[in-house]
């Protein structure tokens, strides 16, 4: 099975949105945010191993804490993904914090605010030749 295959696209999606399930409902560590996403799982061809993309809405501490419950929690999240995903083999998981979305608003707010700095100076230069 190549990487990019629709089978594997489609084990990946299953896969996290099983994990989604798994960490919102079945886990009751007090370490986990309740605000943590799974945005992306990859899943090697060869169905041993998963990567999961973990996104905490909070502060640096939160995703830290979250990790770590997380890593600790793991081999029961892998007993509950094997019984409600039906694959050949369970993949052993990673869980990697993502920082991508916190990115991307920060790529946000500097644009506004380049946007911002441009429109004054739009506004500016018109003003100034109405006066001459």
């Amino acid at each position: 099975m190549r990487k990019n295959s629709i089978k594997n696209t489609r084990i990946n999606a299953e896969v996290q949105k099983e994990l989604s399930n798994i960490i919102r409902n079945e886990i009751k560590d007090p370490r986990i945010h309740p605000m943590t996403t799974v945005v992306m799982v990859d899943v090697t061809p060869d169905l041993k191993f998963c990567k999961a993309y973990i996104s905490v809405l909070g502060d640096d501490e939160a995703l830290k804490s979250t990790i770590q419950g997380l890593k600790s929690a793991k081999p029961y999240i892998r007993r509950m993904l094997a019984s409600s995903v039906n694959l050949r083999n369970t993949p052993e998981l990673t869980f990697i914090p993502d920082q991508s979305i916190e990115y991307g608003v920060h790529m946000t707010n500097l644009i506004n605010e380049v946007t911002k700095d441009l429109k004054k100076d739009d506004q500016a230069e018109v003003e100034g030749d109405e006066i001459i």
